[in-house]
């Protein structure tokens, strides 16, 4: 439990910077103890009057009076330190939750990779709500373990020291339990909630590839595996309600012993005329009470091992650094005319240190600015994985990779990042219409500029077709757009900003010939000093390039213009032949390498 609780060191910051608050919620939290236990003591004084035979009926009515007054301060003081403990645990759970969705924004594409999207919504949503839980429900229970349990006992000896040392004989077995449950309600909340996590996966992933899964006719599978995993997160919370179905009763059994000791001790003590009718009474009060602070012990115990199991599973990626980050000292640029747009000086790269095979090998290269580079190559050969570290979502090593001059790494990363508009293989749009799909990477709609956007990606005539026009609700993903209009809408939005580099990786591979040459040509019409890579099996669409790149094996195997390439008898005039050939329907001899 110890190794546990140093993951509150976390939350220092903000406990600290509520502490104001926290402290009235306490304030008013002792008041309220305090008026609690001060009721008892009116009810023996009103029994002991009425036992005596000998009272006014105007004492009754004045103790009752104050009785009211307590519970009145009882019910304002409970909501008072609900409002300040319970408020302020609820603006650290949203502080901390915006800082984890901040931090996963900026953490580096590879921690994507590695993580799944159902976990970290389950470790932003449910691990937060027990973090909150811990600072806020469990402290008032620990607090009132501490202050009212040791209140109630001290006013119990002082009023029969006797009955008292003979009724508390069950407590140090409820306290033992306490510490047992302690040690094992942390390892089963861990178990729960990867569970949860499991079972938050199975869903998103389910979702999101709705559309395979109905192609595949595999419903029954999926439903399968989400069935698995719920009885997987089912029988983990089994565990832990079995565990708490034993704790709970028995705490309140060894509790109610107190009570049963003290009707015998205290009974025959009355009898004898040792205690009064009205502190046997005001006992069982106490005892009663007491019965919550020895349960709250064990929902605090509950409470802040699931906190700090929870505050764990977030801190592992509030701890987790970027791989991709700016240096200590990085410079802003600026565009120069008189320098190369892009240039590469002996390019290696690897996605594993130790990995002696090279994704790209040796490259070197000078692309000025408005040129057009178009890079063709067989699958898997790095052309992605060479467009990638232009705009450092893959970092190159030093001195490999320059931007008007400067190497890539002393670039501020959202300096570099707004010099590029990139429309990637997989096409992603957001949930949300068009038009906002389009003008994402505007600071404001401008109905000018995405309307431009929209004919230079020749998305006119299908929004025209939509009900909506522009307004049109995409879904999750763009699912009710076709593969084509999906590309288009994302050319579109690199379009859109007019940015010093155009980088469009494999964005016409749903797209028809036809409206791919009229998008390119275009972007012929609007160059302007527009520096454009393009990614392309296709032979058509590299024919505007001003020089081709062909990789192999993550080295430059061809470099030229489309006219030299074609006369060379390599792998981009090979593939010339192919395309030409089966456009024409013909029968192309099967090549090797």
């Amino acid at each position: 439990m110890k190794a546990s609780l140093k993951e509150y060191k976390s939350l220092l910051p903000y406990l600290a910077r509520y502490r104001r608050r926290y402290i009235l919620g306490l304030l008013c939290l002792i008041t309220v103890d305090a008026a609690q236990i001060a009721i008892p003591q009116f009810i023996r004084a009103a029994i002991d009057l009425i036992s005596s035979g000998v009272f006014q009926w105007k004492q009754i009515i004045i103790l009752s009076l104050w009785m009211l007054t307590v519970m009145a301060l009882v019910c304002g003081g409970r909501f008072l330190w609900r409002y300040f403990i319970h408020g302020s645990s609820r603006r650290i759970e949203t502080e901390l939750r915006e800082n984890l969705f901040d931090h996963l924004a900026r953490l580096s594409w590879d921690f994507y990779q590695k993580n799944k999207i159902g976990d970290l919504m389950a470790r932003s949503i449910n691990d937060l709500n027990a973090v909150r839980m811990a600072i806020g429900m469990g402290l008032v229970a620990l607090f009132d373990f501490i202050f009212m349990a040791t209140a109630i006992l001290i006013i119990i000896f002082v009023q029969d020291a006797r009955s008292a040392a003979y009724s508390i004989i069950p407590l140090p077995f409820v306290t033992v339990l306490i510490l047992l449950f302690g040690s094992v309600v942390g390892k089963k909340f861990r178990r729960a909630q990867e569970a949860y996590s499991n079972m938050s996966d199975t869903v998103q992933e389910t979702f999101a590839g709705i559309r395979v899964i109905k192609s595949f006719v595999k419903e029954w599978w999926f439903l399968k595996k989400f069935a698995d995993t719920n009885d997987d997160y089912r029988r983990a919370n089994m565990e832990l309600v079995r565990l708490f179905g034993f704790f709970f009763p028995l705490v309140t059994f060894l509790s109610a012993l107190t009570t049963l000791i003290m009707l015998v001790i205290g009974g025959r003590r009355v009898i004898l005329g040792l205690m009064s009718p009205g502190s046997l009474v005001a006992m069982f009060r106490y005892l009663t009470m007491l019965i919550w602070p020895l349960m709250g012990a064990g929902f605090t115990v509950n409470m802040i091992q699931r906190g700090a199991v929870s505050l764990g599973r977030v801190n592992e990626i509030l701890n987790t650094e970027p791989s991709i980050k700016d240096i200590d000292n990085p410079v802003t640029g600026c565009v120069q005319s008189a320098v190369p747009a892009l240039e590469l000086k002996n390019l290696k790269f690897s996605y594993r240190r130790d990995d002696e095979k090279k994704c790209l090998d040796d490259i070197s290269l000078v692309i000025n600015r408005g040129e057009w580079l178009g890079v063709m190559g067989r699958t898997g050969c790095g052309k992605s994985t060479l467009v990638k570290t232009f705009t450092r979502m893959l970092d190159p090593p030093p001195g490999t990779v320059f931007v008007f001059g400067r190497d890539i790494l002393e670039w501020r990363l959202d300096g570099l990042r707004k010099l590029f508009a990139v429309s990637p293989q997989d096409s992603y749009l957001f949930s949300d219409s068009i038009k906002n799909n389009v003008a994402y990477g505007l600071g404001e709609n401008n109905s000018e500029l995405i309307q431009k956007a929209i004919n230079s990606s020749c998305m006119e005539a299908d929004i025209a077709a939509f009900t909506a026009g522009r307004e049109t609700l995409i879904g999750e993903r763009g699912l009710s757009l076709s593969g084509g209009q999906k590309q288009r809408t994302a050319i579109a939005r690199a379009l859109i900003m007019d940015s010093e580099f155009l980088i469009l990786d494999d964005s016409f591979s749903a797209v028809d010939n036809e409206t791919e040459r009229n998008i390119l040509e275009a972007l012929l019409r609007e160059r302007k000093g527009r520096t454009t890579i393009i990614v392309s099996h296709r032979v058509s669409t590299l024919r505007y390039a001003d020089n081709i790149l062909v990789l192999d094996k993550g080295k430059i195997s061809e470099y030229g213009s489309p006219s030299h390439l074609a006369g060379e008898g390599g792998f981009y005039a090979r593939m010339a032949e192919f395309q030409c050939l089966t456009a024409f329907g013909g029968q192309p001899e099967v090549q090797s390498g």
